[in-house]
């Protein structure tokens, strides 16, 4: 049996290959060249951006900017560590959390679990049929509405998987997708933040970045008496979120960045050939060459996460909160199932049915984009882990990793019309949210061990980088302790711990 640290847990060893040549980054090929930073930040907005943020800011204000700005830096941080995994052996983060003790088999159902657990819940579907119910009947859905409003969730939940059925490379349709949602909804929003806001409401969003409140001329980082259901699942999804920046890697892999161009990608079902997907990866020698390679590809994906995730989560978190903060009564609570156009509604009152219209358009094509990159993320994901861990299912299926694919596909979609009718999209989220704060403080931790003791000394993360990713499994175990206890001393009567049947449930 090999001693290589990489087959401790049984996995197969990794192949040797030289680092594949990187595109020359230009004006021409650079959107091209780029993609799992505009895939991520996509999911970004439709989650955080659009529904949780709003909900927090109209409530208590945009003081609460500044977890988004350290959420976003610290998982900007999370996602160049999963890529640099990714580069050097082109395999996803996920396969080197398999290749750690104690198990394979222990990581990949516990990360599988967590996985179902926080994005397994059609909450977007469910939450963009709120938008879509407005834009046919041109009013806010009521308690009455809600089988109508079930059977739009169920409609665009399996809109979701028509599209995942066609093309060639399936990341290659989310990233055309996606940056077409990125451009028109940040360029749509900051048209309308330019032409409807006065100084003063930028002025405290850029002094919210820093827990700074205008209005009281002092500091206030946390609000008192607050819902941390609310407060921790907003802070988990300022940006991506625990396994949703996992995704990324998975992303980078289908992409072809660094040796993932040598291991292969997951086609469509209609319109892809069959590819034959390495269940191991490949690693280079650090030779002269190749170290020049790798710097190239290392600055590709840092322009990814840093220019576009992290940039546009900054963006795409600050303009719907100054719209919703601006014109939405201050300290409503607006999560029901017509979340996604309380927004649209408030511009309806005011008599301008035409934005009213165009902001429910945005509200239901960013949580209906968002649907189907968290469905595919997780697809992606569990398929990954069988294709890795299991000769018999490559076997079985005779190396053909659709059919792994769409039989995960099947199964998940069997189990999101199931939980739609559980309770209210928006609590699924909320949901969802806290249990990616879990992961959060796990994969930050997970990575940085996995990225200090498999990859070489040479391309293993300087100081400050693990010590960023230390910070981020502490900030996030902060606000998962907040929501389970209730506050700095646990309170019975708000602690999700105490009283799990009536946030879920209300009752």
């Amino acid at each position: 049996m090999s001693s290589s640290p990489e087959t401790r847990t049984g996995l197969a060893a990794w192949q040797t290959a030289d680092l594949p040549s990187p595109p020359v980054l230009n004006a021409w090929n650079i959107f091209s060249a780029l993609g799992p930073g505009v895939v991520i930040l996509g999911v970004s907005i439709g989650s955080g951006e659009w529904l949780l943020g709003p909900a927090v800011f109209v409530k208590y204000g945009l003081t609460l900017l500044w977890v988004t700005l350290v959420a976003i830096f610290l998982q900007t941080v999370l996602n160049t560590e999963l890529i640099r995994y990714t580069l050097y052996t082109g395999e996803p983060a996920l396969t080197g959390f398999m290749r750690t003790w104690p198990s394979s088999n222990f990581w990949a159902v516990l990360y599988a679990l967590f996985y179902f657990v926080q994005v397994g819940w059609p909450g977007w579907a469910g939450t963009s049929a709120g938008a879509i119910f407005y834009l046919f009947m041109g009013r806010m859905a009521g308690p009455g509405d809600s089988e109508t409003i079930y059977w739009l969730g169920t409609a665009t939940f399996l809109a979701c998987i028509m599209i995942l059925m066609v093309g060639q490379r399936i990341e290659r349709t989310l990233e055309i997708l996606n940056w077409i949602l990125v451009t028109f909804i940040l360029f749509g929003l900051l048209v309308l933040c330019l032409f409807l806001l006065a100084p003063t409401h930028w002025a405290e969003a850029a002094l919210g970045f820093f827990g700074y409140d205008i209005s009281a001329r002092q500091f206030v980082f946390l609000p008192t008496g607050a819902d941390w259901f609310l407060l921790s699942a907003f802070a988990a999804y300022s940006g991506a979120g625990g396994m949703v920046n996992l995704m990324v890697s998975n992303w980078a892999r289908d992409k072809g960045l660094g040796m993932a161009g040598i291991t292969g990608f997951i086609p469509a079902a209609f319109g892809g050939r069959k590819v034959q997907l390495a269940h191991s990866g490949s690693v280079f020698p650090l030779t002269i060459e190749n170290l020049r390679r790798w710097k190239a590809w290392w600055r590709i994906a840092s322009i990814d996460q840093w220019a576009v995730f992290f940039a546009g989560g900054l963006l795409g978190m600050m303009l719907p909160a100054l719209l919703y903060r601006a014109f939405l009564p201050h300290g409503a609570d607006i999560r029901s199932t017509a979340i996604a156009a309380e927004l649209a509604y408030a511009f309806q009152t005011r008599g301008e049915p035409i934005l009213a219209f165009l902001l429910a358009l945005m509200g239901a094509w960013v949580l209906f984009k968002t649907q189907l990159d968290i469905l595919e993320g997780l697809v992606r994901a569990v398929t990954d882990i069988l294709w890795t861990g299991s000769r018999r299912m490559r076997l079985w299926q005779r190396n053909d990793v659709r059919f792994v694919y769409y039989g995960i596909l099947t199964v998940a979609v069997i189990w999101g019309l199931i939980a739609l009718r559980l309770t209210e999209p928006i609590i699924l989220l909320q949901l969802g949210a806290n249990m990616a704060g879990i992961a959060a403080a796990l994969t930050s931790l997970h990575i940085l061990y996995v990225n200090t003791t498999l990859l070489p000394s040479a391309l293993r993360p300087p100081l400050w980088r693990r010590l960023t990713l230390v910070s981020m499994a502490l900030f996030y175990g902060f606000f998962v302790y907040l929501w389970l206890a209730g506050g700095l001393t646990p309170d019975p009567t708000k602690g999700f711990f105490f009283n799990i049947s009536r946030y879920l449930f209300g009752n």
